[in-house]
């Protein structure tokens, strides 16, 4: 006979591995859309090396933006297995919604709504923290990855294209620009890892210390490395399984990449998302900042107005704005179920 702890465990970890699932299927397009659209790797590849990387990113740069899910939104004695399985639940949905629409979503968003949520509903939530630190993140950084890869566009990426630079066979088929393409989405997947496994690893390492009835001070960090080394690999699986489409999508569909572009859309995004995971922890949408960054080449080269008339980015809008929605309107509903029916634990 099965432990009640292990009951209170396993249920929680199982929809933080399934939400780790779809946050491979969704990360993979902003890690590798530009390599992919750029024709410089194989599908087949792809998957490997978004896991290992995040998982990489996960355990060396992971623990400031762990913290703040586990602990700054919502104090970490409030993430009980019942509680920490509505948001992660509620988050899942939002971004399977997402990913059947194959349209790479924010999982960080997803996930700080639905905790902020919680929080919401027993008066706990830190208001400083998400409107002071993280809200004017989510603002600032992709109007900040969309300026410097339109001022880069135009000023470098401009310049020597008209020297022809760009469109010559030997610049464009030479192994080192191939390289700088393939490792810059490996950065981008390395900063992934930093970021976004924390949305699952966090309110889970939270969970775990609760449930052993252990002092947080002082374990919080070595639970949560332990709560990275089930979920990180799941972002793997969910690459394999729901990647491709999205990947395709955002590739293919929202501009037609150069080599060079490649290397300046990753570098800027993955930077941007790197800065803010392990300068002040804050969980960012990587995914908008990768699309901002596209959208900078993209009008540095045919102008505003063909950029949104060629592509289908007013789609991604649409769906960045429903998805945490459905997160933060779920985990409201669920939470509020569960107190009334009694399954919230006192």
């Amino acid at each position: 006979m099965l432990s009640p702890l292990f009951n209170h465990l396993l249920i929680p970890f199982l929809v933080a591995m399934f939400l780790a699932i779809n946050m491979g299927g969704s990360g993979t397009g902003p890690a590798f859309s530009v390599a992919y659209g750029s024709g410089v790797i194989r599908k087949s590849l792809i998957a490997g090396l978004f896991g290992i990387m995040v998982f990489i990113g996960a355990i060396i740069a992971g623990k400031q933006t762990g913290e703040t899910m586990g602990k700054g939104l919502l104090p970490a004695e409030g993430f009980t297995y019942v509680v920490v399985s509505i948001i992660l639940f509620s988050v899942a949905v939002s971004l399977l919604v997402a990913n059947l629409f194959g349209i790479p979503q924010s999982t960080s968003q997803s996930t700080v709504l639905a905790v902020s949520a919680v929080a919401s509903y027993f008066a706990n939530l830190n208001t400083h923290k998400l409107f002071v630190e993280i809200l004017p993140y989510w603002l600032i950084l992709p109007i900040i990855g969309f300026i410097l890869s339109f001022l880069v566009g135009k000023y470098i990426y401009k310049p020597l294209q008209k020297r022809g630079f760009t469109i010559s066979k030997k610049f464009h088929d030479h192994p080192i620009l191939k390289a700088f393409i393939v490792l810059g989405a490996m950065y981008v997947s390395f900063s992934i890892g930093a970021n976004n496994v924390a949305n699952a690893a966090g309110p889970i390492a939270s969970m775990t210390i609760n449930e052993l009835h252990i002092p947080s001070e002082g374990n919080f960090v070595i639970i949560l490395i332990m709560s990275t080394l089930i979920i990180a690999p799941s972002f793997g699986i969910g690459s394999s399984l729901l990647g491709y489409r999205v990947v395709k999508k955002t590739g293919k569909e929202i501009v037609l990449f150069g080599r060079l572009e490649a290397v300046i859309i990753s570098f800027i995004s993955a930077s941007l998302l790197l800065f803010a995971s392990i300068t002040k922890g804050i969980p960012s949408s990587l995914v908008q900042l990768n699309v901002a960054a596209i959208l900078g080449i993209g009008v540095a080269k045919p102008g505003f107005k063909n950029i949104f008339r060629k592509t289908e980015i007013n789609h991604f809008f649409i769906m960045w704005l429903i998805a945490p929605i459905i997160a933060f309107g779920l985990s409201l509903l669920f939470v509020y179920l569960a107190d009334i029916f009694g399954f919230l634990k006192v």
